[in-house]
């Protein structure tokens, strides 16, 4: 090395290279470098010798770079020669994909550097493919992640549909902690809670006299055992008695035992026989029959009753208020929820249904509010009356008494004075009904009579009904 070479050294600048030792150092820093003129001609290509992979480049040198490119690269390759041809200085590296005679492509990032007075270009290039690889591998195991998230979402589901059809009640309980893990709804009904009051809940307080220690330990000897012996317990919130058959595995690492619990009295196989019944009986009823919530809105409803008010199918009523199908709307709902919620039941309050159409039926409405639940509810029975309304005597549903003293003015008095007595007859028929159907409600009279709570008095005092109690 010349001492000016020295000098170059030391002061911070490149020392002198003999041109053959700057290839080496070139292939070598980079994995392809590529000589190109100022119009993309390959002058030169050079291999990093640790690549084979690449084989021998040498059949490009003289041919357009252009040709050696993917169609989507072209442009990319155009318009960073376009920025250096016009002075801009651009230092971020462009990713190229070759191709060479469509047999095998790969990616190589390209940094550009200006080498002579005559415009030609070094093109420095790493190879993108371990990168590719990588990328690659990361969107399979991504995928494969994917499928196996979806196929966990659909063993869950099965799980839960299972859990809930199972008419066995079943509880899941963690072995370290005593709690429970969890259970479907016929458990939670055998044990007398809810199905999220019960989730991680101590297994052992659910049941009387039972202390978590011993009580796990009895749980995991009798499964271990192997044997079909039940534990027989005492439900602390439901008090019934309950046998218990336990059974343990290993899941994730936690020891679980499976609880399957089954009343002692035998009365299960019963109730699930009254229950497929009183199925049987609200689908194929005679009498309309609705559920609705505290507020009127139905649940469900049978057959019978779609059959009643003219609707089409289930979902056509289902969310709806029971009072858009009820001729005296809110007034009728009001005086069968109240009585119903106050007395727990309410008898044959006659009125009539309103179709979907218009048509109106009259009927006889037996409401029971079931309180004994979560969610309370109303349930409702309606009989089509329409055929013993036709079989009445115009004037059976009349005050015998009432119309006897109107005949007898007929004669003695003058019309006016006739209709005057007619219309207080009336009134008072209509007060005296209101106030049977609403059981002395005197609110609910009032609505129902479309008069304020005062008018009403002002009447039960002026027609002498001011103490008479409903029957």
């Amino acid at each position: 090395m010349t001492t000016r070479g020295s000098r170059y050294w030391s002061s911070g600048s490149l020392p002198l290279i003999a041109p053959d030792l700057l290839g080496d150092i070139i292939a070598t820093a980079s994995d392809v470098a590529i000589v190109i003129s100022d119009v993309g001609k390959i002058l030169s290509v050079l291999i990093n010798p640790a690549h084979a992979s690449y084989g021998r480049l040498d059949h490009w040198e003289g041919r357009d770079i252009r040709d050696v490119l993917t169609v989507e690269s072209v442009p990319k390759l155009e318009s960073r020669l376009g920025a250096i041809s016009g002075g801009e200085f651009v230092g971020r590296p462009i990713e190229l994909n070759h191709s060479d005679s469509y047999t095998w492509e790969f990616p190589v990032r390209y940094s550009f550097h200006s080498i002579g007075p005559d415009g030609a270009l070094l093109m420095l290039g790493r190879d993108l493919r371990p990168i590719a690889e990588m990328q690659q591998q990361l969107v399979k195991a991504q995928m494969a992640l994917e499928r196996d998230y979806e196929a966990k979402r659909e063993f869950d589901t099965r799980y839960r549909v299972l859990m809930e059809a199972t008419r066995d009640a079943m509880v899941f309980v963690n072995i370290a902690s005593g709690r429970i893990a969890d259970l479907n709804a016929a458990a939670a009904l055998q044990i007398g809670g809810s199905r999220d009051d019960l989730l991680g809940a101590a297994f052992a307080q659910e049941f009387e006299g039972r202390k978590r220690g011993e009580f796990l330990e009895n749980l995991t000897s009798a499964a271990i055992a192997d044997s079909d012996q039940p534990i027989d317990l005492t439900a602390r919130r439901s008090r019934k008695k309950l046998l218990v058959t336990p059974s343990v595995f290993r899941a994730a690492g936690e020891r679980l035992l499976l609880c399957r619990i089954e009343t002692a009295d035998g009365t299960e196989g019963v109730s699930d026989q009254l229950a497929e019944n009183l199925g049987s009986l609200f689908q194929d009823g005679a009498d309309g029959m609705v559920f609705t919530d505290r507020s009127g809105i139905i649940l469900s409803a049978n057959e019978s009753f779609l059959n009643l008010a003219d609707v089409a199918h289930l979902s056509n009523a289902k969310g709806k208020s029971l009072s858009d199908y009820l001729a005296r709307g809110a007034v009728d709902l009001k005086v069968l929820t109240d009585n119903a919620s106050r007395s727990g039941q309410m008898r044959l309050y006659a009125t009539k249904l309103s179709g979907e159409y218009g048509a109106q039926v009259s009927v006889e409405i037996s409401a029971t509010y079931l309180n004994d639940r979560a969610s309370p509810c109303f349930a409702f029975v309606m009989r089509d009356a329409s055929r013993v309304d036709a079989l009445r005597r115009p004037g059976m549903t009349a005050n015998a008494e009432g119309m006897k003293s109107v005949m007898e003015l007929v004669g003695s008095a003058s019309l006016k004075d006739i209709v005057a007595e007619t219309t207080d007859v009336v009134e008072k028929m209509c007060i005296e009904t209101a106030v049977e159907l609403t059981r002395n409600n005197r609110v609910a009279a009032a609505e129902m009579l479309g008069l304020s709570r005062q008018s009403l008095y002002v009447k039960l005092r002026k027609y002498g009904l001011v103490n008479k109690d409903s029957s």
